[in-house]
């Protein structure tokens, strides 16, 4: 027995790749996919809220020990951690599950909401959507292509400091200084051939969520966006998602960064508890339909909007 009456699952296997899950409490299911700078621990303030009234599973992601670090480059991928979703859910025997994901693991969900139709029955995706902009796309691989260089030549403590450190992260330090220091330690311990390959292979490569917005217009699953107004790569990303998920509510939360669920877990906590609450009694509320035309035209306008706030918010840093 682990914290909180947890579990220790066997290894789950994902096409030959074994994943470490925990598996908390009773009750209707909920799947969490943790971000690519942290690992399943980042999810025990939701998991001590949830685990009260269901049934809480984390695992960490391919790269991330004790899951197993593959030295084949070729195993890593957005779309083999959208079938490790999968695997999980298959390896602990459920037909479906709500999903939490944050960052690279929204990402993931809203894939699996595509990949899988139906073994999904909610989806929250917070911080979804770094580096999906177009008007930020090059700048974003750039960044990326600096940050890899930082982890092979000075190693994973000063890069752990910097993304710490980053504009988006570091509303953390200054809300709640012990749990920022958990997030770079736990950053510090990670392996740097799981997440150097990760980087290269899942957060350099995967397709912007803006290239399948089209598809994203035909999911029918129930969604909860979550995004910080401080976390700007990810705000117009967020609004195109609502514009065209018909099934999707947006949450910005004040005064936040990029690490919502840690910054505000209460706020956070409570805002998923209502979503999950509402789909589970049949109440999440049906977007209304408009046509294609007027969904560009809404796009495009919360879209300069969007621009408008994040140009404000540069000149008041």
């Amino acid at each position: 027995m682990c914290k909180w009456g947890t579990i220790a699952m066997p290894y789950v296997d994902a096409g030959g790749v074994k994943l470490y899950v925990e598996d908390t409490g009773q009750g209707y299911p909920i799947i969490f996919a943790h971000e690519f700078g942290s690992d399943l621990r980042s999810w025990d303030g939701q998991v001590r809220h949830f685990a009260k009234s269901h049934r809480c599973i984390t695992y960490n992601a391919r790269g991330y020990p004790p899951s197993d670090v593959p030295e084949d480059a070729t195993l890593y991928g957005w779309e083999r951690a959208v079938d490790d979703i999968e695997a999980v859910m298959r390896g602990l025997g459920l037909d479906r599950a709500h999903l939490i994901g944050a960052s690279m693991g929204a990402y993931a969900a809203l894939q699996f909401g595509l990949r899988y139709p139906g073994k999904a029955s909610a989806i929250v995706a917070a911080a979804a959507g770094s580096g999906c902009s177009p008007s930020q796309r090059e700048q974003w691989l750039k960044q990326t292509s600096t940050l890899l260089r930082s982890l092979i030549d000075c190693g994973l403590d000063v890069t752990a400091d910097r993304i710490a450190n980053s504009p988006t992260r570091i509303q953390l330090k200054h809300k709640d200084p012990a749990a920022w220091r958990e997030f770079v330690d736990r950053l510090g311990r990670q392996s740097v051939q799981g997440l150097s390959t990760t980087m290269v292979r899942y957060q350099m490569l995967r397709p912007s969520l803006h290239e399948v917005k089209d598809r994203l217009a035909a999911l029918a699953t129930p969604v909860l966006l979550v995004v910080g107004d401080e976390d700007r790569p990810c705000l117009d990303t967020n609004l195109m998602l609502k514009a065209y998920l018909p099934e999707a509510g947006l949450w910005v939360c004040p005064n936040t960064g990029h690490t919502i669920n840690l910054e505000e877990p209460a706020l956070f906590n409570a805002q998923v508890e209502g979503f999950f609450d509402a789909v589970e009694r049949g109440r999440w509320r049906r977007g209304y339909a408009v046509s294609n035309e007027r969904r560009r035209r809404n796009l495009d306008a919360e879209q300069q909007a969007c621009s408008a706030i994040s140009l404000a918010l540069g000149r008041h840093r």
